[in-house]
C-alpha cells in the first residue's frame, strides 16, 4: 500500500466504484479512521442515490418524437424551402431595428471614448488580472472531482515532476510551498493559459474537501506589488508581486483563515514585498 494522501477526488472515485483494487483499500482504510469524513462520503453517496431514484423513470422513456433525427432534418428542409418574401422582410426588420439601436447607441456614446481595456476583462494587466486568473483557474479546475489538475503529486517526488515541467514551461523556478502543517496537502497542478502567458495553478485539499489554488506566472507589470485582497463571490483571494513573479491564492475561506494561509505562503517563497 502506498502513503499517498487520500483527496477528495479519491473519495469520489470510490463512490462511483472507480478505483483499482489497491486504492479502493487504502480509502476504505481511511474511512475507517476518519468517522467524519465517511460521514461525508455516506450522504455523498444517499444524494447520488437519490438523483438517481428521482430521474430513472425518466431515463426509461422513450425519446420524444420532436427530437427524432429523422423529424429534426425534415424541419431543416422546410426551413430551407421558406418563401423569398418572407426572407426578404425579415432581413428588412433586422435592417430598421439596427439602424435605430445603432444611432441609439451613438448618441448615449458622443462624448465618451470606450477602449477595448474598458469593454473586456482581458485588457485588465498586473495584480488586478493575475487575481482574475486565479478566481477563473479555480472555477473551473477545482470544482472539478474527475481531473482537477494535470499531474498528480506523487509520494516519492513531493511534486518535483511537476516542478521541472512548470519551471521550465514558465521559464522561472516554481516552488510548491508545503501547507501540511495548515491543514492542506499538495494535489498536483497543471500550466493554464492567460491573456498574459502561461501560468503555473498548483491545488491543494484539506481532509474537508476544501480546495485552495494558487497562481504564479512571470509580470509583465507590478513586478514588485505587496499583497492585496480581492473577492469573487465565495471566493476570498490574496495577491502579490515579488522580483518579476506574481502569486495568487484563492479559495472559498474567510479572510481570517485564507490571509494567514497566504502569508506562509509568502514566508515559504521567500517574498519581500
Amino acid at each position: 500500500m502506498s502513503n499517498r494522501p487520500i483527496s477528495e477526488d479519491d473519495l469520489h472515485a470510490y463512490i462511483d466504484q472507480a478505483l483499482d483494487a489497491t486504492r479502493q483499500a487504502e480509502v476504505e482504510a481511511y474511512l475507517a479512521q476518519h468517522e467524519d469524513v465517511a460521514a461525508r462520503v455516506a450522504g455523498y453517496r444517499r444524494d447520488r442515490d437519490l438523483l438517481r431514484n428521482a430521474f430513472a423513470k425518466v431515463a426509461e422513456e422513450p425519446v420524444p418524437s420532436r427530437l427524432n433525427v429523422e423529424h429534426i432534418a425534415a424541419r431543416q428542409r422546410s426551413a430551407k424551402r421558406q418563401p423569398l418574401w418572407q426572407m426578404a422582410a425579415a432581413a428588412m426588420v433586422l435592417l430598421v431595428a439596427g439602424g435605430g439601436g445603432g444611432w441609439v447607441l451613438h448618441g448615449q456614446m458622443q462624448g465618451s471614448e470606450v477602449t477595448a481595456a474598458q469593454l473586456t476583462p482581458a485588457g485588465a494587466s498586473g495584480i488586478v488580472a493575475l487575481a482574475s486568473e486565479a478566481a477563473d483557474s479555480y472555477q473551473v479546475f477545482a470544482l472539478d472531482h474527475f481531473r482537477p489538475v494535470e499531474m498528480r503529486a506523487d509520494d516519492g517526488d513531493s511534486g518535483a515532476a511537476f516542478i521541472r515541467w512548470a519551471s521550465d514551461r514558465l521559464a522561472h523556478p516554481v516552488q510548491v510551498p508545503d501547507l501540511a502543517a495548515s491543514g492542506y496537502r499538495f494535489m498536483g497542478g497543471r500550466i493554464v493559459a492567460t491573456a498574459h502567458g502561461p501560468a503555473a495553478m498548483l491545488m491543494y485539499d484539506d481532509d474537508k474537501g476544501v480546495r485552495l489554488v494558487m497562481l504564479t506566472r512571470p509580470m509583465k507589470v507590478d513586478q514588485n506589488t505587496a499583497m492585496t485582497g480581492s473577492h469573487r463571490g465565495d471566493l476570498g483571494g490574496y495577491s502579490w508581486a515579488d522580483k518579476g513573479l506574481g502569486y495568487s491564492v484563492v479559495a472559498p475561506l474567510d479572510d481570517q483563515v485564507l490571509h494567514p494561509l497566504a502569508d506562509e505562503i509568502r514566508r515559504q517563497l521567500g517574498s519581500d514585498v
